[in-house]
């Protein structure tokens, strides 16, 4: 009876461990998806998945899928730090209807996404672009944002977050471009080289959101161009080296009729041929000004009415 015992233990403990190790082999730090996929596959370079989701599973954590080649590959929900790049493809699709794109539901203590080369096409009735709603951090590099019902990038977290956008372009969205709030701590927004035009506001921060631009577009949108829009607490936006222009709200507002304290700065930027006034102070609002901007032709106004000079060391 001893020995019975004895061998169903040893049986028991060498299916856990055939099991823990068949689970590990199924997580490779790299994996590979395909148009011409199939998601029944190991993901492998020679056997490559179908889509993004049936990827994600089979990918370790802080590990990488790339695509092999131009492909739709489906909207993904990333609960993990991982990087998708889609560079090497040439168009690396994300096609969605009635949902969000990209949704990201992370650690928000330890995990970091990466998001890189990557066409997200919300074919005007997807949700949001990108959806975050709890991570570390987010980078997204080298993408294209278009055609969805509500956000391009929406942030939506319960706690601290870093967002970083670079070379990427934001385009016809019904809502912003991008969408900042966190019900705790802070979101740190940093915003290099995008393109945010023919969406609600270019550039929108609300509850507890600071963003800083540089070399930025936002131009053509509905709304405003840069709006920081404290919902609750603070919401600042600092923007240099940008072109603000042609939107059919203003072009810098800071305040509306919520709580809390708005805040803009501005530096070198072309804040021209806007509907409303160049720059607009709403509730609650700031603009500080370096004194070097371009604010002319705009239908609503022109100058700087209002706002603060500061210059540099202040």
């Amino acid at each position: 009876m001893n020995k019975f015992r004895l061998t169903v233990k040893l049986l028991a403990i060498a299916t856990f461990m055939f099991a823990f190790s068949s689970l590990a082999q199924a997580q490779a730090t790299r994996t590979w998806v395909s148009g011409v996929g199939d998601d029944a596959n190991p993901c492998s370079r020679t056997a490559p998945c179908k889509t993004f989701a049936g990827a994600i599973s089979k990918t370790a954590p802080c590990g990488e899928i790339d695509a092999l080649d131009p492909g739709g590959f489906g909207a993904v929900t990333i609960t993990k730090a991982i990087t998708i790049d889609g560079t090497a493809a040439g168009i690396a699709g994300v096609l969605v209807s009635g949902t969000n794109g990209i949704v990201i539901s992370a650690n928000a203590s330890t995990d970091v996404i990466t998001l890189r080369g990557l066409d997200i096409n919300g074919i005007c009735s997807g949700l949001n672009g990108i959806q975050i709603l709890s991570a570390k951090g987010v980078n997204v590099y080298d993408c294209i944002i278009y055609k969805f019902t509500q956000n391009g990038i929406n942030v939506a977290v319960g706690a601290d977050m870093a967002l970083a956008v670079r070379n990427t372009v934001i385009h016809d969205n019904t809502g912003d471009g991008i969408r900042t709030a966190t019900t705790a701590g802070q979101v740190r927004a940093t915003l290099d080289n995008v393109s945010s035009t023919v969406n609600g506001s270019g550039v929108h921060a609300t509850q507890s959101s600071r963003i800083d631009a540089n070399n930025c577009n936002f131009s053509n949108n509905t709304g405003n161009g840069v709006f920081a829009d404290a919902t609750g607490a603070f919401a600042t936006i600092r923007v240099w080296n940008s072109m603000i222009s042609m939107n059919a709200g203003g072009g810098v507002r800071a305040g509306n009729a919520g709580g809390g304290v708005s805040g803009a700065e501005i530096g070198q930027d072309q804040i021209n041929h806007n509907i409303g006034a160049g720059v607009i102070l709403g509730t609650g609002g700031v603009v500080e000004t370096f004194s070097n901007n371009s604010i002319r032709g705009n239908i609503g106004g022109d100058g700087c009415a209002g706002c603060s000079t500061v210059g540099p060391g202040n």
